[in-house]
């Protein structure tokens, strides 16, 4: 039968031979099926680094280096952030509230120009936030009236509750003083006028950034850097959903909320505010836009009830704010402290 169907000049040959004339449509049959599996299968995709597992995956990110500037100009803005002359009265700087020897605010609820009898914008004005990392959120001040530093810069001299002045008049003021326009020639190679004012206090503000927070050190790889607590509080930080809001560099600062979903936060104030930075945040009591939660722990527990409908245990609280306290980071090598009240 085998002699029949085999060709001729394969009969009376090995049985190796029959066997691999017999097998081939077998071998066949295999390559089509692999060709077909292979046509289903997906392709093997490199995963991208950002969503590898570990810190990668964090919704938080560290705070990068300050900027690279030109030392001339953030030089020049440093000594006009500190200058009293951006004020009517020459009293008041921007340091005045916004101390970057300290958490870059201040340790009062609110912050009004000394000796200034005019009016502030907001009555009762709003708690001070911190200059540090200001730079790094999307919107400036409680309602995010500000897209750029500059912006907010201008509306803090022209404010009748604070500097009470303008720009202009600035100009005139510093362009009297032969080493202040020095400094300016040397910057932009002309004397004082608004677009370098603004631009020299910005270049500086874009300087104040606090890296190497605890928190951060742990994201780039250093397990060590946090307590068993810690990474306990980081867990419930994001289980209970305070990550929706406060997340990205700045840990918030990049989107608008309404304050109080739940129930009632504070008594007074706008009620959509823009998410505040949690950066420092163990440095800048009292919380709050009105400035009434006077520690980490009444503020805790009064943002999970007011914004989670949640109700925490005195362990829970303890868990949360020691995670919090690692995100305070430093400026110019030294830690971010707080500011007397």
């Amino acid at each position: 039968m085998i002699d029949e169907i085999m060709p001729s000049r394969w009969r009376g040959r090995s049985t190796v031979r029959l066997l691999i004339w017999l097998s081939i449509p077998t071998l066949l049959a295999v390559a089509i099926v692999a060709d077909i599996l292979a046509a289903q299968t997906p392709p093997v995709l490199e995963v991208p680094p950002q969503i590898r597992g570990g810190a990668d995956q964090e919704p938080i990110t560290p705070i990068p280096p300050p900027p690279a500037v030109d030392p001339r100009k953030r030089a020049l803005g440093e000594r006009l952030y500190n200058d009293v002359r951006l004020s009517a009265k020459g009293n008041f700087a921007c340091a005045s509230c916004h101390d970057i020897s300290t958490n870059g605010a201040s340790g009062r609820a609110a912050s009004k120009s000394p000796g200034n009898d005019a009016p502030a914008n907001r009555n009762p004005p709003l708690n001070t936030l911190s200059v540090f990392n200001a730079a790094l959120s999307f919107r400036l001040d409680w309602e995010g009236r500000h897209r750029t530093l500059a912006s907010q810069a201008e509306a803090s001299i022209e404010n009748p509750g604070s500097m009470d002045s303008d720009v202009a008049t600035v100009a005139s003021k510093l362009a009297a003083d032969p080493d202040m326009a020095g400094q300016f020639f040397a910057a932009y190679g002309r004397g004082p006028d608004r677009d370098d004012i603004l631009d020299a206090l910005t270049t500086f503000e874009r300087t104040l950034l606090t890296p190497g927070s605890r928190f951060d050190r742990w994201l780039g790889g250093d397990a060590a850097a946090l307590s068993a607590d810690e990474l306990e509080g980081y867990r419930l930080f994001k289980s209970f959903g305070c990550s929706s809001c406060h997340q990205g560099v700045n840990v918030g600062g990049n989107l608008f909320q309404r304050q109080g979903v739940f129930r009632q936060l504070v008594a007074t104030g706008p009620k959509v505010v823009r998410v505040p930075s949690l950066r420092n945040v163990a440095t800048t009591s009292p919380y709050f836009h009105d400035g009434s939660a006077a520690t980490l722990e009444d503020a805790v527990s009064r943002m999970a009830a007011a914004q989670l409908d949640r109700t925490l245990t005195d362990q829970q609280v303890g868990l949360l704010v020691a995670f919090l306290k690692t995100l305070t980071g430093n400026y110019r090598g030294s830690p971010v402290v707080g500011a007397a009240p």
